[in-house]
């Protein structure tokens, strides 16, 4: 979908209805994915941003000049490329009026299914837009920056703002479970072994939750713990979150793709709950792969503890990977794994 989504973004370019951009101008491209194709005669300055590392490095690998955030403001243009998350999406058309020139042009562009026309809809009768279209199985509008939308913006960059989960943790809107801990990561949390000690890691740490856990749980036992996660503002929540800990236990914070990047220490213990969707597709094949560069960072002898849905084959990637391997327990939605290498 987000292929077809960059398609109907730069369709208003392509068929005349928007003046192509020249090469005095600087474009701002928030949410930019791997694979889109710029119209022909489109000479701005493009800046993308791409805080989800594996789209950041294939942006990077095709060069596009690309950050994990949002850097600089009086661009010409700014692009949104909507996501499924409503709160992150109003925060990112929040993020582009606040960073165009007056008078600079937003235009906005997603699918249907992600519910870019009841966006369109609600903003049209808070400000002027200027125009919209559909094509290719999605929608684009457009607006240029004036004042009298200030209001309006600053309300819809609150759509983006972080929430307090269990009291005591930082997560914002497109973050994995932003508005409560996961059930999932609460079971592993709940059931991690009294005895963790040396060296550990997290893997798809997220804003933090688990590492937090296994900081209570066995905190003075280790000499370190290192939180990997591909969610760069993810990351930045859980340093965040785990900074009244950092004087206990030395922290590592690392945005890497495991699927594609090398760790670069070894570990005692590594815990997780690997994802296993791709935006609405389901992928069993992350969760293989970060097993895979659990067993790969994993000290002889060092172990395995992690959370899946019960429906998910992970037993034979850990029987194939680590020496010996088993099950904690399970309910009616997960199941706890374990294995050692």
């Amino acid at each position: 979908m987000s292929e077809n989504a960059t398609k109907t973004l730069f369709h208003p370019f392509e068929n005349g209805t928007l003046p192509v951009p020249g090469a005095k101008q600087r474009a701002l491209f928030l949410g930019a994915v791997p694979g889109f194709r710029l119209p022909d005669g489109f000479a701005a300055n493009l800046q993308a941003v791409q805080g989800f590392r594996p789209d950041f490095l294939a942006l990077d690998r095709h060069g596009v000049a690309v950050t994990p955030e949002p850097q600089g403001d009086g661009y010409d243009l700014a692009l949104v490329l909507l996501g499924r998350h409503r709160g992150q999406n109003e925060a990112r058309i929040a993020e582009a009026y606040a960073r165009t020139k007056n008078g600079g042009l937003v235009l906005v562009a997603g699918g249907k299914k992600d519910g870019v026309d009841s966006l369109r809809k609600r903003l049209g009768k808070l400000i002027a837009l200027d125009g919209s279209l559909s094509k290719h199985h999605g929608i684009a509008f457009w607006f240029a920056r004036a004042e009298a939308a200030a209001p309006v913006m600053a309300e819809l960059a609150l759509s983006g703002r972080a929430v307090t989960v269990d009291g005591r943790f930082r997560a914002a809107p497109g973050m994995f479970s932003h508005d409560r801990i996961d059930p999932a990561s609460r079971l592993l949390a709940d059931h991690l072994p009294q005895d963790l000690a040396g060296r550990a890691a997290d893997f798809g740490a997220g804003w933090g939750y688990l590492a937090a856990a296994l900081l209570e749980r066995a905190g003075q036992h280790l000499s370190g713990l290192d939180l990997y996660e591909a969610d760069h503002a993810a990351l930045e929540a859980a340093k965040t979150n785990l900074a009244s800990q950092a004087g206990r236990t030395p922290l590592g914070f690392h945005w890497r793709d495991l699927l594609s990047e090398p760790v670069p220490r070894h570990y005692d213990v590594v815990v997780m709950n690997p994802p296993f969707h791709h935006g609405r597709a389901a992928e069993p094949a992350i969760g293989t792969g970060m097993i895979r560069a659990a067993s790969a960072a994993l000290k002889p002898g060092g172990r395995l503890f992690l959370v899946a849905n019960r429906g998910l084959p992970y037993e034979t990637d850990l029987a194939a990977m680590f020496a010996t391997s088993g099950e904690t327990l399970r309910d009616t939605r997960f199941k706890l794994l374990w294995a050692r290498r």
